[in-house]
């Protein structure tokens, strides 16, 4: 089906995470499988997966040290190959994220790039005699010294994520090698990490500062002349392949560069985090960014929505812990125009976790964060606090299936901590409660599934009025009327030109008598069909 991704929801996995199956209490692809049943009767098509490659985990797997296996942690090969057939069986596609940018320090190739100024793989990575200011996004120094050879290496993230150095042909060839395995073994396409970090300037010129923010403005480390070509030949290259799709994760909040990274011949859609990771609810906010992006991307471009993901809060922690507004939010990721991704859990409105012991932190942006406060001799309280705000932990803890210990994820205690407060939020549950935040989801994406207009529509109008934002999306004869309520008072909507209207879904009421001048509840999100007076 060309661009199947267009109308597909997607919901990712955070691998060690979704479900333990051999007891360890570390997430794994038996356990995956065995929830796959849930994920379709969910309304899922497709699966986004965190890394599942060997790694040290300094950075829970996104520091990879084999491109062609199976972590043990989460299985072998052939569990993973079970896992891609039982997935086909039920209809749901499967993307995996891939670190073009960096591997690991264990990595063999890095082993053998650090052995000698000499080696043929010397220049896989990026080396240099003298630093730059350049600083790491994980915070100090991107330049680690080796003693070795008396050179330092370049890291765009922690110490142990050395960059290649993609100017070279053979790193290029490569990683060619490693997507055309993975293809081979039945994956549907590819998020790719940090994509606009493949390549630098070559130049190694300063960074500037701001110094009025008194940080580094990141000039020549990222979205370098150089980058749109290399681009265009990983989306030909997996293009030889029919029914595949390209996401990625482009570390920018300019909408124009954004832009030049998906489209025709390009990735077929990047995370917009603009509207992905706001801080607040700010429906203004909210509205002027999907806005901006739909005037600013042409017709070969789609937008993503999604608001939670492995590497920020979970939206209804940063939401104010609301549940009607995770439903008005639900709404909107799953209705409005783009490719939605749902972050495991969210479904359930799973909550942040935070911690009270630094010894309970897994994450290394988080300690860095705590070692840099400490350094600079800040207190316990203070240092954790910062620790606590830069960690993605927050929003990694165990799928909550049920109430009990280890809220079904595991017989065993899990590799991270369970929010104690959290426990009452599981699957079990809410399976049972019709009223709950997973019934919506479950009524939601089924609505989508059966309303193109849903999909694949165009806005016929896009309004946003104090806290309400509406919009109408068409798609040959039919139009899809969605209306949120974000105040906490009633509201009235006219929508001239219209003889009648069919109710969808509320997130509050299932009957109701319509007129034109159509009231919205406070905190209700509302989907109707509408006909127009014109229509034959």
């Amino acid at each position: 089906m060309a661009n199947w991704w267009k109308q597909t929801t997607f919901y990712e996995i955070y691998m060690p995470s979704f479900k333990d199956g051999n007891g360890d209490g570390i997430g794994d692809f038996t356990g995956i499988i065995s929830k796959l049943d849930y994920l379709k009767e969910l309304g899922v098509g497709g699966i986004w997966l965190t890394p599942f490659y060997p790694s040290p985990k300094v950075d829970n797997g996104y520091d990879i040290s084999d491109y062609y296996s199976i972590d043990p942690d989460y299985g072998t090969m052939e569990d993973f190959e079970l896992f891609i057939q039982e997935s086909h069986k039920r209809g749901i596609r499967v993307i995996a994220d891939l670190v073009l940018n960096h591997t690991s320090t264990e990595h063999q190739w890095f082993k053998e790039s650090k052995s000698s100024k000499n080696h043929p793989k010397r220049d896989w990575y990026i080396w240099r005699d003298e630093p730059t200011n350049w600083e790491s996004f994980f915070g100090g120094t991107a330049w680690e010294f080796d003693e070795l050879t008396n050179q330092y290496y370049y890291h765009a993230f922690a110490k142990e994520q050395v960059d290649f150095n993609w100017a070279n042909p053979e790193v290029r060839q490569a990683m060619f090698d490693v997507m055309d395995f993975w293809l081979q073994k039945g994956i549907d396409g590819f998020r790719l990490d940090v994509i606009n970090f493949l390549k630098v300037n070559n130049t190694f010129k300063e960074n500037p500062i701001d110094i009025e923010k008194n940080e580094q403005i990141h000039l020549h480390d990222k979205d370098q002349d150089g980058i749109l070509p290399i681009i265009s030949e990983i989306a030909e290259f997996v293009n030889r392949y029919e029914d595949k799709f390209l996401v990625g994760e482009v570390g920018s909040d300019d909408l124009s560069i954004l832009r030049d990274y998906s489209g025709l011949n390009k990735l077929d859609v990047v995370f917009n985090f603009n509207i992905g990771s706001i801080a607040e609810l700010d429906v203004k906010e909210i509205f002027q960014q999907v806005n901006e992006t739909e005037q600013i991307y042409d017709e070969t471009q789609t937008p993503t929505l999604f608001f939670s993901s492995h590497d920020m809060s979970r939206f209804i922690s940063r939401f104010g812990g609301d549940e009607d507004r995770a439903k008005l939010v639900a709404t909107l990721m799953l209705t409005a125009k783009g490719v939605p991704f749902i972050y495991y859990g969210d479904e359930i409105g799973m909550r942040d976790w935070v911690t009270d012991d630094i010894q309970d932190m897994k994450d290394v942006q988080g300690l860095t964060a705590y070692e840099l406060e400490k350094q600079s001799n800040a207190s316990e309280e203070q240092a954790l606090k910062i620790a606590n705000e830069k960690s993605r932990d927050k929003s990694r803890t165990p799928m909550q299936w049920n109430s009990e210990v280890n809220v079904g994820f595991s017989n065993v205690e899990p590799w991270i901590n369970v929010p104690n407060h959290n426990r009452s939020i599981n699957v079990e549950d809410q399976l049972q409660n019709s009223n709950s935040i997973l019934s919506f989801y479950k009524s939601l994406l089924k609505l989508r599934s059966q309303h193109a207009s849903l999909q694949l529509g165009q806005y016929e109008l896009l309004k946003h009025e104090e806290e309400l934002f509406y919009y109408i999306r068409s798609y040959s004869d039919e139009k899809i009327i969605v209306i949120l309520n974000f105040s906490d008072e009633p509201k009235s909507i006219m929508f001239d030109g219209y003889k009648t209207f069919e109710l969808l879904l509320s997130s509050k009421r299932e009957d109701l008598e319509f007129t034109k001048d159509i009231r919205i509840l406070p905190n209700e999100a509302f989907i109707l069909k509408g006909e127009k007076e014109n229509d034959i």
